[in-house]
């Protein structure tokens, strides 16, 4: 076991010194601005970084004042000491990438209260000085030696695909969007807030008053869109698909209303959005540890499908993949076990999936399965 133990006042002469180095990566920047708010672009944005600095990020100033902060606090004097004050200058610039070494030299010791006095330096892999000051401890009384606790795994989690796509739809005209039933904060919001990223051109249906009343509730401005009658949801969802089908709304959007009552109209043949492929329901979902949108279907709409409905799942999948800028798709059927088993249809449904893939049948992806 790993062990940290302190110096106490008595045992601190002057000149005692001890270092600490550490080199400083993109993931210590992210962390550092999540904890002090501190978003400063030269920080954290490398489109900045590439633009106005070297190309490289820097380093919150503050990041060399914490190891000097850690390697009193665990060092010397070590467990139990107490800031009373820090004086620091900063000279250059640590950017990602840079090893920083911080030294702490005791100065001078003042009985009274058990305050010493230390020099403070940190120096990068060059020698070159990046900080320097002084710091003011009230050192222990009493030795300890105490196991080194453990720092817990950290994972920065963005959401850059979501930025990404958001980033391709900034050169295309707003669609028109039909919402359906926008009579709560959330999908009302939701439309206002897509409306002025200029992503939709929203028409709202529903009960007039209603929406009037939700958007005053919550100070939005709705005045500059469309609104469509409908006295309950039912109809407006009725309404919003007409919309779409007479070609007066490109999208279709859920406002406060289940998903059933919108499928209802979606799949009825006459009225509905039908066309020869399966309606299929698909998760975009920005993971932080895959380098790109993973597509999750069918979650919500085929409760059990078939193995014909599975290819139209399947297709439309990578279909939507396309759109969303993935050039050759993969797509993984997934089972219970990843081998092909006679008594699991899912398995050799997969299989079949494969084939079909590899003969055309489905196009446009790799197709992988069972797995």
């Amino acid at each position: 076991m790993d062990y940290i133990e302190n110096r106490t006042f008595d045992e601190i002469k002057v000149g005692d010194s001890e270092c600490l180095t550490r080199t400083l990566t993109s993931q210590d920047l992210h962390l550092f601005a999540a904890v002090s708010g501190d978003v400063n672009p030269t920080h954290v944005d490398e489109h900045y970084a590439r633009h106005f600095l070297s190309g490289r990020l820097v380093g919150h100033s503050l990041w060399s004042g914490a190891l000097i902060s850690g390697l009193l606090g665990t060092q010397l004097p070590g467990p139990g000491t107490v800031y009373e004050s820090q004086d620091l200058r900063f000279l250059r610039p640590v950017q990602v990438g840079d090893t920083v070494t911080a030294t702490v030299t005791a100065r001078e010791k003042r009985p009274d209260g058990r305050a010493i006095v230390f020099d403070c330096h940190c120096v990068n892999q060059h020698g070159e000085a990046v900080a320097t000051g002084v710091a003011v401890v009230r050192a222990p009384a009493e030795h300890l030696r105490l196991p080194r606790p453990v720092s817990p795994e950290v994972a920065v989690q963005e959401h850059s695909k979501y930025e990404a796509l958001l980033e391709r739809c900034r050169g295309l005209s707003p669609a028109r969007a039909a919402v359906a039933y926008p009579c709560d904060e959330t999908s009302l919001a939701a439309a206002v807030e897509a409306a002025e990223a200029k992503l939709i051109e929203p028409v709202l249906v529903g009960p007039p008053g209603r929406i009037a009343e939700v958007a005053a509730s919550h100070s939005l401005n709705i005045a500059a869109f469309r609104v469509v009658e409908a006295s309950d949801d039912r109809q407006a969802a009725a309404r919003a698909v007409e919309l779409v089908r007479k070609g007066e709304a490109e999208m279709l959007i859920k406002g406060a209303l289940h998903t059933d009552v919108l499928l209802h109209e979606v799949v009825q043949r006459e009225t509905g959005l039908r066309t020869e492929q399966r309606l299929s329901h698909a998760f975009i979902m920005d993971v932080p540890t895959y380098h790109k949108p993973l597509v999750l279907t069918d979650c919500a709409i085929n409760i059990y499908p078939t193995l014909e409905d599975k290819v139209s799942i399947c297709q439309n999948a990578i279909d939507l993949a396309h759109t969303l800028g993935v050039a050759l798709p993969k797509v993984a059927v997934l089972s219970a076990v990843e081998t092909v088993n006679p008594k699991i249809t899912a398995t050799l449904e997969a299989s079949a999936l494969c084939k079909m893939a590899d003969r055309g049948q489905i196009t446009g992806g790799l197709v992988d399965g069972p797995l």
